[in-house]
């Protein structure tokens, strides 16, 4: 049986303090109103966390099987709401299971089931375009036919300025982490791979950096047109669960295919070896860097990372935002502003916009891995900061 978690730890004493992503969150200036990831080998005995038959592997963050696996699936995608004969009681096994969905569905999340790790039905949409689109080049790659002009497409003022807007916010918010590069823990110089004090500043060294990363995130996203118009629940919910998401992004940014490295801050370069001496499981940094990989493939500059970033964090099918309406009506303008800015700087590429599109949902995915690396950090006793175990609901 698994059970979601972590330990508290003390924060390090580099100026931070001990806080939740809600009290960092107004302290930047809010106004006062599986079977991927680095899961356990299966032996094939293993039983479902949520009623007791053979799992299949690791599903949305819990070890189940396949009927709970596409039954937690299918209750999210429709948003399905059950009763209880019961009054919500029932004990969950194989029979009751069919009995009673209410039950079945509470037993799920108790578990650990995490809903974010569900694809929904756009993305799914998406996912099936993406694959029509490849076998499409793949049939057509062998006649070269002449590509007809396309209209005239332009930038309006509104989008040139919005574009400018994040790009500055970017950098705004990249100097400010660089100049708290200092209080970063140094990366041990000691090769030991066996002393205890040495892994433990290996993994305070990360974990710092990635409380930085987050700091950056929930600034630039304050500064987003529209963002302050969602009440305040919204927008913790919206920065809760794309902020993994967005590190992704914004690690991939830095990724030096030349040598396979990925930098921060400007000179901190890291391999997959030094990701693993900070304690993390190749099975979450392969994705990591075939995910970066494919990403620089893609040669995108900082106005289409600044979109694609803005376009993630409105995401109005996030787990606990109310006003789904308005969060789509804020992430519209800067999906137009994309498909325009795409379809001038690159006339040619008719796929690149649902590409990068559909590089939003690899990030999905890359999220229930990075669950999964999570669960696996707390059975090596690794103990995440209070911001980031609040920010990726890591509880006791």
């Amino acid at each position: 049986m698994r059970e979601r978690g972590g330990c508290d730890m003390q924060q390090r004493t580099s100026g931070r303090n001990r806080t939740g992503v809600g009290c960092v969150y107004m302290a930047y200036g809010q106004p006062v109103k599986r079977k991927k990831g680095p899961a356990p080998k299966m032996l094939g005995n293993e039983v479902c966390s949520v009623c007791g038959d053979k799992a299949s592997g690791f599903h949305y963050n819990v070890l189940s099987c396949e009927g709970c696996k596409g039954f937690f699936r299918r209750s999210v995608i429709k948003s399905a709401q059950y009763s209880c004969k019961n009054n919500g009681r029932c004990e969950m096994d194989m029979y009751m299971r069919r009995k009673c969905q209410q039950c079945r569905l509470r037993k799920c999340r108790e578990a650990g089931m995490l809903e974010q790790c569900v694809l929904s039905e756009e993305q799914i949409r998406l996912k099936k375009m993406k694959k029509q689109h490849e076998e499409e080049t793949a049939r057509s790659s062998t006649v070269v036919t002449p590509t007809p002009p396309l209209e005239a497409v332009a930038l309006d003022p509104q989008q040139q300025e919005m574009i400018e807007k994040l790009v500055a916010m970017q950098k705004q918010c990249n100097k400010r982490s660089f100049l708290d590069r200092p209080k970063v823990t140094p990366w041990p110089q000691s090769q030991d791979l066996q002393n205890r004090e040495v892994r433990q500043q290996r993994f305070a060294h990360f974990t710092e950096l990635a409380i930085m990363s987050v700091q950056e995130i929930v600034d630039f996203a304050k500064q987003l047109p529209g963002f302050l118009e969602l009440t305040r629940e919204d927008q913790i919910a919206l920065l809760k669960t794309s902020t993994i998401e967005i590190m992704l992004l914004e690690t991939s940014r830095r990724y030096n295919p030349a040598i396979d490295s990925i930098t921060f801050l400007k000179d901190f370069s890291y391999n997959k070896e030094d990701f693993a001496k900070a304690g993390l499981q190749f099975e979450f940094i392969n994705p990591i860097f075939e995910f970066s990989k494919g990403m620089n493939d893609l040669h995108l500059d900082e106005a289409e990372y600044a979109l694609l970033i803005a376009i993630n964090i409105f995401s109005a099918d996030r787990p606990n935002v109310q006003d789904h309406d308005l969060v789509e009506r804020l992430q519209q303008p800067y999906v137009d502003a994309l498909r325009s800015y795409i379809m001038i700087k690159r006339p040619n590429d008719h796929l690149m916009f649902p590409r990068m599109l559909m590089k939003l949902v690899s990030l999905r995915t890359l999220s229930s891995v990075h669950s999964e690396q999570v669960f696996a950090l707390r059975l090596q006793d690794k103990k995440l900061p209070p911001l980031l175990s609040e920010i990726w609901d890591v509880n006791e």
